[in-house]
Formats: C-alpha cells, sequence, structure tokens
C-alpha cells in the first residue's frame, strides 16, 4: 500500500481546492428547498466549480454523467442528477462533489433536510455528522486506521444506526481515490499507522436502518434496501502532528467551528 506524504506545496494547494469546494456547497445549500430538481442542483454546481476555473472531479469519472452526486432518502451515494427528480418537503438530501484545483483534488460530503423533516431524519444527519467528529479525534500521527473506523461505528451503532459495510473512505491528492481504503467500521488488525502530512477523505455513510444496501441498474446508485433513509458525511482531512486539520472547508475554519455549524 502507497499512502503519499503531501510536501506543503501540496498541502497548499488543497487547501485552496477546499477553500472553494467549501463555497460551491455553500451556495448549494441555499438552493436546496421543495420544488428544486436534482438537475438544476448540479447544473448550479457545475457553473460554480468552472467559474472558480477548476474541474469537477466526478464528472466523466468512470463514466459518471454528472459533476455532483444527489442522493435522496434511501439513496446513500452516487444518485445521479435528473430533470424528473424533484425534492419534496420532508425529503433529506445528500450532496456529494469534488473540485480539482492546479492538479490536486478535494471531496466532500453533506447532508441536508428539505424543508420540515421528521425529528428521526433530522436526528440521522445529525449523528452522521457527529460520527465523523467522533472518528477524526484519532486523526493524527501515532494513531492507526482502524482507530478512526472503530470511532465512527461506535458512536453511531450507539445512536442506534447501522453503518454501511459496502462503501468506504479513500486517501487522495492527485487522484480522486488514492491509498488507503478507510472502512467506517472497525476491522480485523490496527491498519497504517497514521503519519503527519497524509490526505484522507473521511465519509460515514450511516443508515436509519440496516446497513444493507442494493446497488440499482444504472450502476451507479446505492440505495438501502429496506428502503429507509440513509446521510452522508464527508470532509478531506490533513494528518498533522498535533490536531487535524479540514481541507474541504473555508480556510481559516477550525474542527471545532465546523462541527457546530448548522
Amino acid at each position: 500500500m502507497a499512502v503519499t506524504i503531501k510536501s506543503q506545496h501540496e498541502i497548499e494547494l488543497m487547501r485552496k481546492a477546499g477553500d472553494i469546494l467549501a463555497t460551491v456547497h455553500d451556495e448549494l445549500a441555499k438552493l436546496i428547498e421543495p420544488g428544486i430538481t436534482s438537475y438544476e442542483l448540479d447544473k448550479h454546481a457545475y457553473k460554480l466549480i468552472k467559474d472558480f476555473g477548476c474541474i469537477p472531479s466526478f464528472l466523466n469519472y468512470n463514466g459518471y454523467p454528472a459533476s455532483l452526486c444527489v442522493s435522496i432518502n434511501d439513496e446513500v451515494v452516487h444518485g445521479i442528477p435528473n430533470k424528473k427528480r424533484v425534492l419534496h418537503e420532508g425529503d433529506i438530501v445528500s450532496l456529494d462533489c469534488g473540485v480539482i484545483y492546479n492538479g490536486y483534488h478535494s471531496d466532500s460530503a453533506r447532508t441536508y433536510p428539505v424543508g420540515k423533516v421528521s425529528d428521526e431524519a433530522q436526528r440521522l444527519i445529525d449523528v452522521t455528522k457527529q460520527s465523523f467528529f467522533e472518528g477524526i479525534k484519532f486523526a493524527k500521527e501515532g494513531y492507526h486506521l482502524n482507530d478512526i473506523s472503530k470511532a465512527i461505528q461506535k458512536y453511531a451503532e450507539s445512536n442506534g444506526f447501522s453503518v454501511v459495510r459496502d462503501l468506504v473512505g479513500h486517501g487522495i491528492g492527485t487522484h480522486m481515490h488514492e491509498d488507503p481504503q478507510i472502512p467506517n467500521f472497525k476491522q480485523i488488525g490496527r491498519g497504517i499507522r497514521l503519519k503527519a502530512g497524509m490526505t484522507l477523505a473521511i465519509e460515514p455513510m450511516i443508515n436509519e436502518g440496516v446497513y444493507d444496501v442494493w446497488f440499482l441498474d444504472d450502476d451507479w446508485t446505492v440505495v438501502t434496501q429496506d428502503g429507509k433513509n440513509s446521510a452522508h458525511y464527508e470532509n478531506t482531512v490533513l494528518i498533522t502532528e498535533g490536531e487535524p486539520e479540514l481541507l474541504s472547508v473555508r480556510t481559516g475554519t477550525t474542527v471545532e467551528q465546523e462541527m457546530n455549524r448548522r
């Protein structure tokens, strides 16, 4: 397994990519309301990314046809935008997006309520986000990869939810998917030892019901087998000798600030 250690120059490029991506997410969040289509969200994402002089990471990646993954309710990840797919009051929607800036990727995902949602749907969103922050308490030099995975699983399951097994996080840099793979559930063994300069896309995918999923016939969209809701939260993270740095938020935003942001 070849896990790359990024130089200060590379980290700065990824920091800039992440700042741009955070702005894209902030602008898309303003558009989420009943009546908008997933296609419209994708078109806005594409324009924003191009206006910043970046390349959409997802567009044409292994044949994916859009710049944004828009996953609604029981769709776990990789929902393909569609002109006929309309957001309705009470839905939850996960937006997963990536940008390439000067050859370096940033990748992040957020799940949002559409209008007023049920208490359980909001709790799923909140627990999924917090499970990420529980995990990155161990995203620092000297810990092992499985420390992150175990913390995510423990928090999600202690709140009555389940952790998707068929999809994992990943390293990131000049390629969107690099080593290592980052499960959100405990593994046999400790996993690699974390070192300063590693950049990881950590992304809990948490289900309201069972963790089992189906892959739809479009070869992309992943849905829960029991039809219950799923939520997704992801950031690109820099391992340091001290506290981790989030590379997919606005520059200067601390872990605590992002954790408490609504």
